[in-house]
């Protein structure tokens, strides 16, 4: 089984004196309970591993429980360190709370107790990591997998990642893609958004927001005006309320809509989304024909390939802090534009044969991007750039 980047920045930090929590958060299914139990299995220091998922979500003394019991450990064991973890941390209420009370008593009793708490998405942990623990943790993303990993752990080819995407725990199920697809809409679309989505905030309209899923994911790499989206949803209110559902299902890293590339930030803001998935498995779930059809239909087979270099974007947008955008002045366009800080970075996919684009010699011309690339036909290949280090690019 291989080891995912964020093992070994796990590793280094609980290796080093107790100055943090550590918070591994991510979506559904990519292996952050995988991740720490490889950590507790290499090193020597006495652990204990616990999980909410059986208590109730009202009892925050379980939390407490589980705390005091990891104290007893490693007072008994005469060990200098003690390592707690606690799976699915986010499913107690106001866990936050409790979290820091234990954590500050331990602090100011010089208690050597480390902790490592999991949540299964950024969403749910957001608002108790920002409201109570502020200060007191650091973050470690763990995203989905991407095509290395899958290639190096289930030997992918590049086709097979880019339709069937990086869900590692579907990997096997490939050969039977109607039991693939039903896995994946059973086990993670719909619980990703049932609870890790409707469970943290007031949804008047959860049947909307489903119906913005599938139509987003269907829409991958493409644009689609909110005004536009609410003639083929059922019942789906007004713009504000798209936008406000669309921001969730980024915040829960399943879609997102990408803003329009301009200095003028009032231009930006009110831009047309370019919808995006994370993970292609959820393009291929919602919209896919089959993946012999989708391969042999080459315009369709692009916005996959696309779909696939956005996903790879998007997915390490926030753990490098840049942000991914487009770029559209009709007839032309640019399919992402990346910024951090003053540099500015030109992606057009060419996912088919046509190797000629108007819309980067404009681009640059206009804007003076530090690299425009093309990844595809007649640029750096898909599978060399999905396997890239974008930090390089800055």
């Amino acid at each position: 089984m291989i080891k995912r980047s964020q093992y070994k920045i796990l590793k280094e930090r609980i290796e080093e004196p107790r100055h943090f929590l550590q918070v591994l958060a991510g979506p559904r299914q990519v292996g952050k309970t995988t991740l720490v139990r490889q950590l507790m299995e290499d090193i020597s220091m006495p652990h204990t591993f616990v999980t909410a998922d059986a208590a109730s979500s009202d009892d925050g003394a379980w939390i407490s429980v589980q705390w005091e019991s990891a104290r007893a450990k490693l007072l008994v064991s005469g060990a200098e360190e003690y390592l707690l973890v606690i799976d699915e941390i986010q499913k107690i209420d106001n866990w936050s709370e409790v979290v820091k009370r234990e954590w500050d008593l331990d602090t100011f009793n010089g208690v050597n107790l480390k902790v490592v708490l999991l949540g299964s998405s950024r969403l749910l942990l957001k608002k108790g990591l920002s409201e109570s623990l502020a200060g007191r943790f650091e973050l470690i993303r763990v995203g989905h997998w991407n095509y290395a990993e899958m290639k190096e752990a289930f030997g992918w080819t590049l086709d097979q990642y880019i339709y069937y995407g990086g869900y590692p725990g579907s990997a096997h199920l490939i050969k039977n893609e109607a039991r693939w697809r039903k896995y994946l809409k059973d086990s993670i679309v719909e619980p990703a958004i049932s609870k890790d989505v409707l469970l943290t905030t007031t949804i008047y309209k959860p049947a909307v927001l489903r119906q913005l899923f599938e139509l987003g994911c269907g829409y991958s790499g493409e644009l689609l005006s909110f005004n536009k989206m609410l003639g083929q949803l059922t019942d789906a209110g007004n713009v504000t309320t798209l936008a406000s559902y669309l921001t969730l299902l980024d915040e829960a890293e399943l879609l997102c809509g990408l803003q329009k590339y301009a200095v003028d930030n009032a231009r930006k803001y009110n831009s047309v989304p370019k919808y995006q998935v994370y993970n292609t498995a959820l393009m291929s779930v919602c919209a896919g024909r089959g993946f012999a059809q989708e391969r042999t239909t080459p315009d369709r087979w692009g916005r996959w390939v696309e779909s696939a270099v956005g996903a790879y974007l998007v997915g390490h947008a926030a753990e490098w802090d840049y942000k991914v955008l487009y770029w559209r002045d009709t007839p032309l366009e640019v399919d992402f534009v990346l910024v951090h800080q003053q540099s500015i970075v030109a992606i057009e996919v060419k996912g088919g044969h046509q190797t000629t684009n108007a819309g980067l010699p404009r681009f640059r011309q206009m804007y003076s991007p530090k690299y425009s690339l093309v990844v595809g036909s007649g640029g750096i290949s898909v599978e060399d750039f999905l396997q890239f280090d974008l930090r390089k690019l800055f």
